[in-house]
């Protein structure tokens, strides 16, 4: 039902953004070892879907980043790229800075905010990332750069909580100048890709 409301209806979303806030600060507390975040099953869709990002990233970031295990594999598959990651949940967040450990150059860098009104100026990254999340297809857009990819990954295909059919994304993003680049799966999850053209 979320999935539906953002992609359909996403005026709604600040009717839902406090008690959305509430339930994942109060879960984020053990949440790796009882989602098994971080594991290669969970980031299988993703890695996969990395692959189809040509060129190499230079900005990449993960919307809804959750304690980071997302923009860490990222920061892994592309080493030259500056990652950032934002969350809704500021206990959520406190749990992705902590993963980081010393990053003297300030490759990695986490910061609560909101998936519908990020802090960042318009096309500031190449690569948008969703894990597990529902897309936000307009702040996305404004923030990818002409030729720059969007990955939205399930880890669980169908069965993931915030899961969207591919119909779904192609449709939310097409409204929004971003065409589909690719889709797939990897052990059970499934991911869509999405690139902005060259202007």
């Amino acid at each position: 039902m979320l999935n539906r409301m953002v992609v359909r209806a996403p005026w709604a979303w600040p009717l839902i953004r406090s008690p959305m806030r509430r339930f994942f600060d109060r879960a984020a507390p053990g949440w790796d070892d009882r989602t098994s975040a971080g594991s290669a099953e969970h980031l299988a869709p993703l890695a996969a879907a990395l692959l189809h990002v040509k060129p190499a990233p230079e900005r990449a970031l993960e919307i809804g980043t959750g304690t980071g295990a997302g923009a860490l594999l990222i920061a892994r598959e592309f080493p030259q790229a500056r990652v950032r990651g934002v969350d809704l949940s500021e206990e959520m967040i406190r749990g992705a800075k902590a993963k980081v450990g010393l990053d003297p150059e300030g490759r990695i860098a986490f910061r609560v905010a909101d998936a519908a009104d990020v802090p960042y100026e318009e096309e500031s990254f190449d690569l948008v990332v969703h894990l597990n999340m529902p897309p936000f297809a307009k702040e996305v857009a404004r923030i990818l750069r002409p030729g720059g990819h969007v990955i939205v990954a399930s880890s669980w295909g169908s069965a993931t909580p915030f899961y969207t059919p591919n119909a779904a994304l192609e449709w939310s993003f097409a409204k929004h100048g971003v065409e589909p680049a690719g889709a797939g799966g990897a052990g059970a999850g499934t991911f869509w890709v999405g690139r902005k053209p060259l202007a």
